[in-house]
């Protein structure tokens, strides 16, 4: 996944000077708070996180509410993991919901299996969970590839569907927007990003979350927004066997990003991927798995400039083929992580949606 790392080159002294002493004072006060709520963290972790040993996987899971309520099950987005949810977490336990927010294969506390899995794999090892909870129905959601997986467990389970919720994933292809006439193109683009790309391997804990800290945009973040990261953060960096630390390791391998050929092939070519997981994200077509839909859909749908998850026209499209069971609401000037940038309004948009389908009290 494309991350643009932009680096700021001071042009006087006095600037230069300025920059370091800001960028130290900061690295002291954030090397104090990562450090300050890890007890914090594992309380939490102890209180609300769980495993389930699946036919795939010991699948990590988190866990809030009453189980007599109605169940949304959430799945994050890529290189995220079930602590995405920690901002507006007891907003939706207050909508009496029963949650469960799940780590998929090498994101949060679920490692990667041995097995060549996919994402269809994940809607069953979903569906092993509700079965052992003997939850007969549940709301389903997730952000971006987690929206993917959404529309996924659809596909396999509908039956076991009371809606869907999709934050900006799982309603459009992925790879919509791709053409053959600019494979040359964006074949020198990401080539030139893996060219430019830093590995993420870090000799302590608090050296990889300064580093997601300074480049996946959680600086200027505060208060319970920036908690939130942290907390993430925790469940991302894992200790490899040389010592040293990652930011959820292997997880590129499993995606088929780890490399400018594998990303390339699988946009193009994504029966040529080696893994299943990648493959058969890519491959996953909305149109059509929800081409006889009849249950009720939210789309939380960011629109910015120069935002590479643009899909405004095609869900205005979709929600049009399928009136009157999709809801979809447009957040201007929002990036891709809508619930972090306007959490109030997701949570006002999401319990409006419930409430209109009568899917809680």
């Amino acid at each position: 996944m494309k991350r643009n790392i932009i680096l700021l080159l001071s042009f006087i002294a006095s600037v230069s000077a300025k920059a370091q002493t800001n960028a130290s004072t900061d690295s002291i006060t954030q090397r104090s708070l990562f450090r300050n709520l890890k007890p914090e963290f594992e309380k939490y972790e102890k209180q609300h996180g769980k495993y389930i040993q699946t036919h795939n996987v010991r699948m990590h899971y988190l866990e809030w509410g009453d189980q007599k309520n109605p169940t949304l099950v959430w799945i994050p987005g890529t290189y995220s993991n079930g602590y995405e949810l920690y901002e507006i977490i007891d907003q939706l336990v207050k909508m009496n919901l029963h949650v469960i927010a799940i780590d998929y294969y090498g994101h949060g506390f679920t490692p990667i299996s041995q097995k060549n899995l996919s994402i269809y794999h994940v809607a069953d090892d979903i569906r092993f969970l509700l079965d052992t909870m003997k939850i007969k129905k549940a709301i389903i959601g997730g952000w971006s590839r987690g929206g993917t997986i959404s529309s996924a467990f659809y596909d396999a389970y509908p039956e076991m569907v009371q809606a869907l919720i999709l934050e900006d994933g799982g309603s459009v292809a992925w790879d919509f927007q791709a053409k053959s006439a600019d494979i040359e193109k964006d074949i020198a683009e990401t080539k030139q990003y893996y060219a430019n790309k830093k590995a993420m391997v870090f000799d302590n804990e608090f050296d990889a979350y300064w580093f997601i800290y300074n480049n996946w945009g959680i600086k200027g973040k505060k208060d319970e927004k920036l908690k939130k990261e942290i907390f993430t953060s925790y469940a991302r960096i894992k200790k490899n066997n040389n010592g040293k630390y990652e930011i959820n390791p292997g997880a590129e391998e499993l995606t088929s990003e780890n490399s400018a050929e594998e990303n390339i092939a699988i946009i193009y070519t994504p029966f040529t991927s080696r893994t299943a997981f990648g493959a058969s994200t890519h491959q996953l077509n909305p149109k059509i798995i929800y081409r006889n839909l009849n249950k009720p859909m939210l789309i939380l749908d960011p629109v910015s400039k120069n935002d590479w998850f643009d899909f405004k026209e095609e869900n205005n499209q979709l929600t049009q083929e399928h009136q009157p069971f999709i809801v979809h609401k447009v957040y201007e000037n929002t990036w891709h992580g809508v619930k972090d940038e306007q959490p109030n309004e997701v949570v006002k948009d999401i319990k409006a949606f419930l409430l209109n389908n009568k899917l809680i009290p």
